[in-house]
C-alpha cells in the first residue's frame, strides 16, 4: 500500500521541482574548484540506479507493519523536505557528461528522461541511501553485512562519479537522512508523540534560548553560503539546537532516544553531536 503511494508521489513531486527550476533563469550552483578533478566513471551508474531496487525491497521485506509505517515515514520526510529545498533554493549541476554507450549509456539515457540537472541540495539520493543503509545494517550479518556496506559506499560515491551531484549535496543529503531516521526511529516512541507545550517557565526560557540560537545558526548558514559554501556546516548545529529546543518546549527527554540499557540511536548520536560537544566544552 505504501509503495503504491510513495512511488508516484516521488515522481510527481520530484518532477515538479525539476520543471519549476527549469522555468527560472536565476538558478545557481555551489561548486568547489577542486571538484573538476572528480573522474567520470560510467559504470557507477549501476550502483547509482540500484537504490531504486532497494527502496522498494526495504518496504516489501519488512518485519512488522510498524516497521513498514516507520520506514515509509522516513521516506516521506526525506522527500518532502528535499523537494521543499529544491523549490525554495534551486541549484543546478554544472558538469557536462561525455557520451556513453552500452548498458551505462542506456541507463544514463533513461535517467536523463526524467531527471534534469536540478534538484541538487540536499541530495535526495544520499538521504534515501542513509535511510536504506540503516534499515539493513542491523539485519544483515557476516559477509552479507560487509557486502552491503561496500555496495552502499559505491552508491554514495556514484552521485559524484556519475557527475549527477556536487560535493555539497552529499553532507546536506546525509543530514536530511539522519533527520528522517531520528523523526521515525526503529525503536521507541516517536519524538513528537504526545507533545504538550510545557507550563514550566524555566523550560520555556530554555526552549526559547535554544530556538533563538538555532535560528541564528540557520541564518548564518544561509547568509554565509553566499561567502563560502563551507558555512553551510552551520545547518548541523542549527538542527541540533532546534531539537533541544523542541525537547524543552514539551517533547521531553525522548528526543535524545536513549534506551533503557543506555544505548543511544545512531541518528541521535549524529544529529545531536554539535550539542553534546558544546555541552562537554561548557563543562570543561
Amino acid at each position: 500500500m505504501w509503495l503504491a503511494f510513495l512511488a508516484p508521489f516521488f515522481y510527481v513531486t520530484y518532477g515538479f521541482a525539476n520543471w519549476l527550476a527549469s522555468q527560472r533563469d536565476d538558478v545557481g550552483s555551489i561548486v568547489f574548484a577542486w571538484e573538476r578533478g572528480i573522474p567520470f566513471i560510467a559504470w557507477t551508474i549501476v550502483p547509482y540506479w540500484s537504490i531504486n531496487l532497494f527502496y522498494g525491497l526495504s518496504l516489501l521485506l519488512n518485519d512488522t507493519k510498524r516497521g513498514v509505517d516507520r520506514l515509509a515515514g522516513r521516506y516521506l520526510t526525506a522527500q518532502i523536505v528535499a523537494v521543499a529545498c529544491f523549490i525554495l533554493f534551486p541549484l543546478t549541476a554544472t558538469f557536462m557528461r561525455p557520451q556513453t554507450s552500452g548498458l551505462p549509456g542506456f541507463m544514463f539515457a533513461v535517467l536523463g528522461g526524467f531527471d534534469k540537472p536540478f534538484n541538487q541540495a540536499p541530495s535526495l539520493h544520499i538521504a534515501l541511501l542513509v535511510i536504506i543503509w540503516d534499515h539493513w545494517r542491523c539485519r544483515l550479518k557476516g559477509m552479507a553485512a560487509i557486502v552491503w556496506h561496500v555496495w552502499c559506499f559505491l552508491i554514495g560515491t556514484s552521485v559524484l562519479t556519475t557527475w549527477q551531484h556536487h560535493v555539497i549535496d552529499i553532507p546536506t543529503g546525509a543530514l536530511l537522512g539522519f533527520f528522517a531516521l531520528w523523526l521515525f526511529p526503529r525503536d521507541g516512541e516517536l519524538p513528537f508523540a504526545g507533545f504538550r507545550l510545557t507550563a514550566d517557565p524555566k523550560a520555556r526560557r530554555l526552549a526559547l534560548f535554544y530556538a533563538l540560537v538555532a535560528a541564528l545558526a540557520l541564518a548564518g548558514a544561509v547568509a554565509g553560503a553566499f561567502v563560502s559554501a563551507l558555512l553551510l556546516i552551520l545547518l548541523w548545529p542549527a538542527l541540533a539546537l532546534a531539537i533541544v529546543a523542541f525537547a524543552y518546549a514539551g517533547a521531553g527527554a525522548k528526543v535524545f532516544q536513549k534506551a533503557a540499557d543506555g544505548s543511544i540511536s545512531l541518528a541521535s548520536r549524529v544529529l545531536l553531536l554539535p550539542y553534546r560537544l558544546g555541552a562537554r566544552i561548557n563543562v570543561w
